[in-house]
Formats: C-alpha cells, structure tokens, sequence
C-alpha cells in the first residue's frame, strides 16, 4: 500500500440545515430538493419512525423516537437551523417539546417545523382568518387549529378528506386538492387557505388555487422551506409556489 498526503479544504461558505422526515413521508424530502437553494444551504436529512394510521396516539409517540432520529445526522455538523417534518405531530407533542428533543441530539442553533412556520407566515402576510383543509380525520386536525387559534389565527373554515392511513394520503390528487381548496377559499370570511400536511402534494397547485381564489395559499412543506431559509438568512424565491415565495410579501 502506499500513503498519501493530503490537504484538507474550508467548509463551504453556506448555511446547514436538517430535515427530520417521517418514515411514512413520501413527499416532503423531494419537495425540498426542489425548494431549497443548493448554491446557498446545505441539507441533511434524516427519518424518524411513524406509523401508517394517524391519529393522536400515534403522533404522540414519535416524540420517543425523535433524540435517535436526530442523533443519525453527521455527527460533525453544526447546523444553523432543523426542521421537523410533522404538522399535526407538531401540534401534539408541542413546538417547545420538540426543539428540546432534537436540540438533545444534534448541533443545531435554532429548530422549527409546519406549525411555528405557519404562524410566522401568517404574521408575514398579515393574515388572521384562514381556512383549513387536511387530509385527516377531524380529531387530528382539532389540536393543530386550537394551537393556531391561542396565538390570534382563525380557521372559521375547515374541510377535510376525512383520511386516518398515511400510504392514502400521499395518492390524494392534484384535482382533488384544488376543488376542496377553492371551495373553502371561496368564503368571505377568510383571507386565505392552508393546506395542511407534509405528504400532501400541494406544491405545484398553490400558484393555480391563488389565480382562482385571489388570496394567499400556503402549505406545510411551502412555509416550512421558508421558514427555515428566514432563519438561516437565506432568502426563498419562487415565482409559481405562491405569494410567500414569489417576493411580493411585505
């Protein structure tokens, strides 16, 4: 055998983020290969356990496997921000349980997920009235939009594709999504529509649900790429995913 020297070089002039990505999740890591900016972050991914049926025990249980899911990142990364990838988990376990619980196991300086990057979204847009669609049944939904309506967002319209198994969620259709959306968009007493859960495929019908409705649509995965380039400060921008991407929010 023969040894080499070598030399090593700097670490890349960009920010470190990681994505905690449910087991049963079949959308959200491609949707951030397509969000976030490659010349700009670097992305770690990692999965933690979930079941197939959801409900309210079994989003609270992934809080036993989230310190192992995020001690499989590297372990040399200092992360800027983490994301976890669960909307209605978020809202059952609670935003704070869950920064401590990944905070335990990786470097990171700041975590987020769906539910905090909504809220954010919402005071970015300065939007108060939503209304809510989620692919699951009712109960899951509850927490979520009681959590919302504690820090001064309403959902006073909500519509679901009443759905308990995650492998269903994800076959949910284009058409499906923008007809519920629209419907509920189409109210007068809110001032825009979120689609709630990071395995709906949501990302390439927010531009056209905005061209019917003529208000802002937001989405789990949309929010929370966003959310996590804000505070990485990196700035996100995509000209057909929306009003929060598009840079005409004030």
């Amino acid at each position: 055998m023969t040894d080499f020297p070598y030399t090593t070089a700097p670490p890349d002039n960009k920010a470190t983020i990681g994505l905690v990505v449910l087991q049963s999740d079949e959308t959200l890591e491609h949707d951030f290969q397509r969000l976030i900016p490659p010349q700009k972050i670097v992305q770690h991914v990692t999965r933690v356990a979930s079941e197939q049926e959801v409900n309210c025990d079994t989003l609270a249980a992934m809080q036993q496997s989230l310190p192992a899911a995020a001690s499989m990142f590297p372990r040399a990364a200092q992360f800027d921000v983490v994301g976890y990838g669960c909307t209605s988990g978020t809202a059952v376990i609670g935003p704070e349980n869950i920064a401590k619980l990944i905070s335990s196991s990786c470097s990171t300086k700041k975590v987020t997920e769906p539910l905090s990057a909504l809220i954010a979204a919402c005071r970015k847009l300065e939007l108060k009235n939503i209304a809510f669609l989620s692919p699951y049944i009712e109960e899951v939904s509850t927490t979520l939009r009681t959590t919302l309506q504690e820090t001064g967002i309403t959902t006073p319209v909500f519509g679901s594709f009443n759905e308990a198994e995650e492998e269903k969620v994800v076959r949910i259709d284009k058409k499906s999504i923008v007809d519920a959306a629209i419907k509920l968009g189409s109210y007068s007493e809110v001032d825009a529509v979120f689609l709630s859960c990071t395995n709906l495929k949501t990302l390439d019908v927010i531009a056209d649900i905005e061209a019917k409705i003529l208000k802002p649509v937001l989405s789990s995965n949309q929010v929370m790429a966003w959310h996590i380039c804000s505070l990485a400060s990196v700035k996100l921008r995509h000209q057909h995913m929306g009003t929060l991407l598009s840079g005409s929010a004030k």
